[in-house]
Order: C-alpha cells, then sequence, then structure tokens
C-alpha cells in the first residue's frame, strides 16, 4: 500500500520505460503491465488493476479492446488494445490536470512523455459559453467537470477531472489511446 502512496503523491521519480502501448496486442500488454511496477495487476487482477490506499485515495488502471468514449463494436481483430485509462480519487490532495499529465511520464516513460508535451489541444471544456449556460439553468455540474482532448505524433491524450462546488477536484482520468479513434472521441465530445 506504500506504493499507491508515492503513486498518489507524485513522488516516484523513476518510470518504467513503455513497452506496451495502445495499438499493441492484449499479450505485449500482459506482459508489460506485469513489468511496470508502478502498475503491475494483483493476483486476481490483469487489464484492470485497482489500488485503494485508504477509502480517501484509490487508482485505477485499465487497458481496453475498445476506444475511448461511447462504447462501439470492436475493430477486425480484436485482439489489439485501443485505450488505457488511469483514473484518480485522492481526498488528501485533490486531483489536477497537471497531476494527470505527469503520470504520463510516471506510467509511460520519456518517449511518451514528449510526445504528450508536444502534444496540441484540440478540444478543451466547457467553453465560456457552457459555464455561462450552467449558471444561467443553475447547473453546477456542467462547470465542474473539466477536460482536454490533445493530439501528439503517436497517441491522443484525453483528460478530464470533476470538481466539487468549493472548487477542488478529487477524482480525474488520464486515456491515452490511439490517434485513429480521436475524430470519434472528440465529435462525442462536442456538446461538452
Amino acid at each position: 500500500m506504500k506504493k499507491i502512496g508515492l503513486i498518489m503523491g507524485g513522488l516516484m521519480l523513476m518510470a518504467t520505460p513503455a513497452q506496451a502501448i495502445p495499438g499493441q496486442t492484449i499479450d505485449e500488454a500482459a506482459v508489460w503491465m506485469q513489468s511496470n511496477s508502478t502498475i503491475r495487476p494483483s493476483q486476481n487482477e490483469k487489464f484492470l488493476v485497482r489500488r485503494v490506499n485508504t477509502a480517501a485515495q484509490q487508482l485505477t488502471f485499465d487497458a481496453s479492446l475498445y476506444p475511448p468514449g461511447k462504447i462501439t463494436r470492436l475493430a477486425p481483430g480484436g485482439r489489439i488494445i485501443r485505450s488505457e485509462t488511469l483514473s484518480l480519487f485522492d481526498m488528501r490532495n485533490g486531483v489536477t490536470l497537471n497531476r494527470l499529465r505527469d503520470s504520463v511520464r510516471l506510467i509511460y516513460g520519456l518517449e511518451i512523455a514528449q510526445d504528450f508535451a508536444a502534444s496540441t489541444s484540440v478540444k478543451s471544456y466547457p467553453t465560456e459559453a457552457r459555464i455561462q449556460e450552467a449558471v444561467t439553468q443553475q447547473n453546477s455540474q456542467i462547470a465542474a467537470l473539466q477536460g482536454e482532448l490533445r493530439q501528439g505524433e503517436r497517441f491522443a491524450y484525453w483528460l478530464e477531472i470533476a470538481q466539487t462546488e468549493n472548487g477542488r477536484a478529487y477524482s480525474g482520468q488520464l486515456t491515452v489511446f490511439l490517434l485513429d479513434d480521436l475524430e470519434k472521441l472528440r465529435s462525442e465530445l462536442t456538446n461538452r
């Protein structure tokens, strides 16, 4: 349980180099996850890893055959990882977009972190108009969800945090996925 404290606190300095990333087979992903000290599955886990430090600090990592967003049919061949999602819940330290960005290097290593750092934002939400609409409709949920969709040379990235009414975010997620699925997700996020 000390390991999740290090991850949650962002204190871990060494990252395992990426060996299995979206676009590779489920067999390659299974081997990589077993060798990655940050997200190594326990005995009863394989592609969905859950770590609970306390009820106030939790981490989930999910390697999926599906692209992010609305579930669609599997692509032909269906044995390729299309997306990987890290979800954090931290009542003690909170979750920020910067903290999720830092997680890219922690999990995937320098090469993917550089791709992420050089990526460009293709969508950010909520827009100022959506926030004003939320205020008018007294719908705090619209303004509470902040997200960003980014396009790199190798991968696309989706970051999202949910803020409470007092402006703190205790949960968030980072998804690394194939560039082929970027337009699908961007169109699904148009109303945010």
